[in-house]
């Protein structure tokens, strides 16, 4: 994880976005190089709130410390376009209005509510971008977050959004919740993870046929946590390097391996695996549970490991939102018509619009 807000010259007006995750409370600034900076506190915003449907106060607390922090780097970075949003455990908790009107005063900017599909189609607008001739074809990404997972399906020569997508209520931290009370997690307890992880997925190829019927022969795009943790682990790569883990290629068999390790380990023994950062150690086995059982459901061998995703997407947005004119983009937000067009020129709102369409019949209703 990158961890340095030294301010760096630049030619590009940066931006910045905000994801306040189910596990991880992080930002993107983004100059259009590189892989900008990319900050990451693990903060638990969604601890308990599979069993409880509220978000516990000690944890609005902590994402609420780390919004200022954040706060005052996009301020001293000087980002011209800002943008915050929430996922899985704020759409989740009876209380996630609350905390969307806190994390908003802490950081001094609305922060919104993504819906999964949005997130899925965000993401792989960020994880296929920059993706060179020898991944060309067909990608399926897969975002294993802390509270849920999101998959979409698409070409990225040919689009920025994806054909499909679908986002599924299984994530690293909900499975450890879940299912893994022992430690380390017990045959059966593991056992369980990963068959109501595939029983979801069985779901996916029944409601979704679009990617039901391409995943095996679809690149295999991961990105988040957990994949970025499980490529890490299995570098031993100490301290972790975004450079490094971006495009490298995770076989299953690497994975599978990864997972028997972490899984047979007690949490006091499981955090001095070099590339495992302590304070995700917790919840990693849960996620892993859910990436062996995507590999396995669809005899995937192999995946492409990228650090680019959600927030990517939204930087990429922001950024072509900038491009226009000033007094273009100045009517644009003065026009409730333009902002409908804007709106649908959006990579998750195409998606919409794609699924409700009569072309997009493969997509069954949830």
């Amino acid at each position: 994880m990158t961890d340095s807000a030294e301010p760096q010259p630049t030619g590009h007006d940066p931006v910045a976005v905000v994801d306040c995750g189910t596990n991880t409370t992080r930002l993107l600034i983004d100059d259009g190089k590189g892989l900008g900076l990319r900050l990451l506190r693990i903060t638990g915003l969604g601890r308990g709130v599979d069993a409880g449907g509220r978000l516990r106060d000690d944890a609005i607390g902590r994402v609420v410390d780390v919004l200022e922090e954040y706060r005052e780097i996009i301020e001293d970075r000087q980002a011209t376009a800002v943008r915050a949003v929430a996922t899985s455990a704020a759409r989740d908790a009876a209380n996630g209005a609350a905390f969307l009107r806190r994390a908003g005063d802490a950081l001094g900017v609305e922060v919104e509510l993504l819906d999964g599909e949005s997130e899925a189609a965000y993401g792989f607008a960020g994880a296929t971008a920059g993706l060179d001739g020898a991944h060309a074809g067909p990608v399926l990404v897969l975002d294993i977050g802390g509270g849920s997972t999101e998959l979409a399906y698409g070409t990225p020569s040919a689009s920025t959004r994806p054909d499909n997508a679908a986002s599924v209520d299984m994530g690293s931290v909900r499975w450890t919740e879940r299912f893994l009370a022992s430690d380390p997690p017990r045959p059966e307890e593991l056992s369980s993870a990963i068959s109501v992880a595939r029983l979801h997925l069985d779901d996916i190829d029944r409601e979704h046929p679009v990617i039901g019927r391409t995943a095996a022969a679809a690149r295999l795009v991961g990105v988040a946590g957990t994949v970025t943790t499980v490529a890490a682990v299995e570098i031993g790569l100490d301290p972790y390097d975004p450079e490094v883990i971006d495009g490298f290629v995770l076989t299953r068999a690497a994975a599978e391996d990864v997972f028997r390790t972490l899984a047979t380990e007690r949490l006091v023994d499981r955090i001095h695996n070099p590339g495992l950062h302590v304070d995700r150690a917790p919840v990693i086995v849960g996620g892993c549970c859910i990436l062996v059982a995507v590999m396995r459901h669809w005899d995937i061998d192999e995946c492409l490991v990228r650090e680019r995703d959600l927030l990517d997407g939204i930087a990429a947005e922001l950024r072509e939102a900038q491009a226009s004119p000033a007094a273009e983009l100045r009517e644009a937000q003065a026009s409730p018509a333009a902002e409908l067009r804007e709106a649908q020129a959006s990579p998750a709102a195409e998606l919409r619009e794609a699924q409700a369409s009569p072309a997009g019949s493969d997509h069954a209703a949830r």
